[in-house]
């Protein structure tokens, strides 16, 4: 069996988490029940969950010389994430995560910090690295212009590309043309097709609205939270539910979906496999706490889809 190689490029961040039972109201002061300070960033969850499930899992990425740095660096190290590309920036902080966890959901607000100094030109001195690999995974947090060149180098050196369009921004067409995935979330799918009302009853004909106004044929993969994710197949609506868990954490969640899709795409499995095992990669990993500490190994996946 080939061993699946797939190159990050993405943010790395230190994710500051309260727990609390709701959100407060505006001007409200609220007790939360804990804080907790874990490594994350979308690009980091997303490698480590990679290099859990079994891939040889790379990341680009940058931090800071601080503590938060540190930390981060050690978790990508303890879960096997090759770190050898990351820089590491002597006076700008590693990029922060504020989120307010409650059960079955939370909310994130993000300070860049070391994400947003990633340029173009420092990828393009490892494009015989990213070439190596089967897959290239990126996000949107990180500038622009760096996920673009990522996904150019990519698709010119022949590997299969995803792009998790988080947080949204508007893409262009020239970047588009390199993607040959792209997972949305409701949220971030209603914004692509520009409306603020979305049921599966719609999925078809905004997706196909969609490719016909950007020309490309980029497959569009909408993760849905609890209800799983819908995708065209053949042009039909495909919806794939994920099993029934006890959700703990849903930080992470699509970072897992990611990571999972990522994993089948590179063991060369159809896209219907690799999308039933990405849902359950997702679901397994919302059971646990912390979206690094949540990302599954392949025998968790099968334990807790086989009660």
């Amino acid at each position: 069996m080939k061993k699946r190689k797939i190159f990050v490029v993405g943010s790395l961040n230190m994710d500051i988490v309260v727990s609390t039972d709701r959100l407060p109201k505006r001007g409200e002061t609220l007790t939360g029940q804990s804080v907790h300070y874990i490594p994350g960033g979308k690009g980091a969850n997303q490698a480590v969950c990679c290099a859990k499930l079994g891939a040889d899992s790379t990341i680009f990425g940058m931090v800071g010389n601080d503590w938060f740095g540190t930390k981060v660096l050690d978790s990508l190290h303890t879960n096997g994430v090759d770190t050898s590309y990351i820089q590491i920036h002597k006076s700008t902080p590693t990029g922060v995560a504020s989120i307010t966890h409650m059960k079955e959901d939370n909310t994130i607000v993000v300070v860049p910090g070391t994400n947003g100094l990633l340029t173009e030109t420092e990828l393009q001195e490892f494009e015989v690295v990213i070439g190596e690999n089967d897959i290239l995974l990126t996000q949107l947090e990180i500038p622009l212009q760096t996920v673009s060149a990522a996904l150019r180098i990519a698709k010119h050196k022949g590997a299969v590309t995803i792009l998790n369009p988080a947080p949204y921004m508007s893409l262009p067409d020239e970047l588009l043309k390199y993607v040959d995935y792209l997972t949305p979330n409701e949220t971030e799918f209603e914004q692509m097709i520009g409306t603020t009302t979305f049921d599966e009853g719609s999925l078809r004909p905004a997706i196909q609205e969609w490719q016909n106004l950007h020309h490309h044929s980029t497959m569009i993969i909408v993760t849905r939270g609890k209800q799983g994710c819908s995708y065209l197949l053949n042009d039909n609506v495909v919806t794939v539910t994920p099993p029934n868990v006890d959700v703990i954490d849903t930080v992470g969640a699509g970072d897992a979906f990611n990571g999972g899709l990522a994993y089948g795409l590179a063991s060369d499995w159809d896209i219907s496999r690799c999308i039933d095992f990405a849902v359950k990669v997702s679901a397994t990993a919302v059971t646990r706490f912390g979206a690094q500490d949540g990302m599954p190994t392949q025998d968790d996946v099968l334990q807790i889809t086989a009660k």
